[in-house]
């Protein structure tokens, strides 16, 4: 008699329960709404459904917690991790039938949210230890001074685990509520009289009483625009900032552009609601990442393509670049001064800023510095961070980066 023939109808039970409570967890940690019913629906599906190989509990699992079509690339990702590395469908199918599939399959690339799932793992394996033993307490009151270091530490000098928090920070920045008035009236208390809908409610009382009604210009928060540098020496800038303006596009209309030899519109690969799919479709949909760098060319193209197509309504546009063109014959400042003057404002980011003793005396960055109306440093988290206080309007913010004393500096 095998051991599993040998085991109680409630051991069996138990087993199953445990495993897919902990699958069921690891899935919520990741993103998806999953609550204890349905945990409860999960299990009384895999005993009934009768599993004799990997497709079936694959199958039934995903009736239970997949309820929308952006969470099957998660679950995907998560049923293939969770059941592979830990050999589960295997002693699953054992219990739940005499014969069991046999053979490994053979092993996939990496798919979105692959990331995300690990460390959902991660945490459920420490969570589970923890229970399982007692542990020593560490006293956390210093760890505010990681927190610091990691706030001012540069991009380029994080080590992967850094790289990891400092995506989750970015994608928590927000920016400021600013709205700015249109030309689109809409009703208000106060404001403005409106004669047609002060007219209509006459109507109500036959004309005896006029109630006056009011109204005012609306106001929207203004779109973004950013123009990203991929090349080589600052494909890694760009990759994190690529983090924080994935989740701008959850709350604002935002056009994201990548240059290098050439321009590439990214804008629909970043509305994916998955942070991981959104930017694998944005590195695999670029040709000339981490090439070599064209500005004029490339602005000069967007200027002509689509300038009137995502410029309307006065945004914002986030220029980010080291501004470092080799070929600099006049039409790199005639391309940004066009790019200027037909947007509300043009911030330049650039990472070259980090350094103290940064002159602004490169061709390009000459070129370019006159037509900018802020020019900002983006290498740090406390940069990021200070980009997303200087547009809500601080006048001190905006005296750092005045660019004209750049000009001043190195004249």
């Amino acid at each position: 008699m095998t051991e599993h023939e040998a085991a109680s109808p409630s051991d069996k039970r138990g087993k199953i329960t445990e495993n897919l409570v902990h699958f069921a967890r690891t899935l919520r940690k990741a993103g998806l709404p999953i609550g204890p019913a349905s945990v409860v629906d999960a299990v009384e599906a895999v005993e009934i459904s009768g599993l004799s190989s990997r497709d079936d509990l694959y199958w039934t699992l995903h009736a239970v917690f997949v309820r929308k079509r952006e969470h099957k690339p998660l679950f995907d990702e998560a049923f293939r991790i969770y059941w592979k590395t830990h050999g589960l469908v295997e002693k699953i199918l054992a219990i739940l039938s005499p014969v069991a599939p046999s053979g490994p399959r053979e092993p996939e690339p990496p798919k979105a949210g692959q990331t995300r799932l690990s460390q959902a793992f991660e945490a459920n394996k420490q969570r589970t230890a923890t229970r399982a033993a007692p542990q020593l307490e560490v006293d956390a009151r210093f760890t505010v001074s990681e927190r610091e270091v990691l706030q001012k530490k540069d991009f380029a000098q994080m080590t992967a685990e850094e790289i990891a928090k400092a995506r989750h920070a970015l994608r928590m920045m927000t920016l400021p509520l600013d709205k700015v008035p249109t030309r689109r009236l809409v009703a208000a208390s106060r404001g403005h009289v409106d004669p047609r809908r002060s007219l209509r409610a006459s109507l109500r009382s036959g004309g005896d009483i006029i109630e006056l009604r009011h109204r005012r210009r609306a106001q929207v928060h203004p779109p973004i625009v950013a123009l990203c540098d991929i090349s080589g020496s600052m494909s890694q800038y760009t990759r994190l900032l690529l983090h924080f303006l994935h989740a701008l596009t959850e709350k604002r209309r935002v056009h994201t552009f990548l240059f290098g030899t050439r321009l590439t519109n990214i804008t629909r690969a970043l509305e994916m609601k998955d942070p991981d799919e959104a930017l694998m479709a944005c590195t695999s949909g670029v040709e000339d990442w981490s090439g070599g760098t064209r500005i004029a060319q490339s602005l000069h193209e967007f200027n002509r393509k689509w300038s009137r197509r995502v410029l309307s309504g006065g945004p914002i546009v986030l220029f980010i670049s080291d501004g470092l063109e080799r070929q600099e014959d006049g039409q790199l400042s005639t391309e940004m001064d066009r790019l200027q003057r037909s947007c509300r404002r043009l911030v330049w980011l650039n990472p070259l800023l980090r350094f103290e003793g940064f002159e602004a005396k490169a061709r390009g960055i000459r070129a370019l510095l006159p037509h900018v109306d802020d020019f900002r440093a983006v290498h740090s988290l406390d940069a990021v961070s200070d980009l997303c206080k200087a547009l809500d309007g601080s006048t001190g913010f905006a005296k750092r980066s005045d660019p004209r004393l750049w000009l001043e500096r190195s004249a």
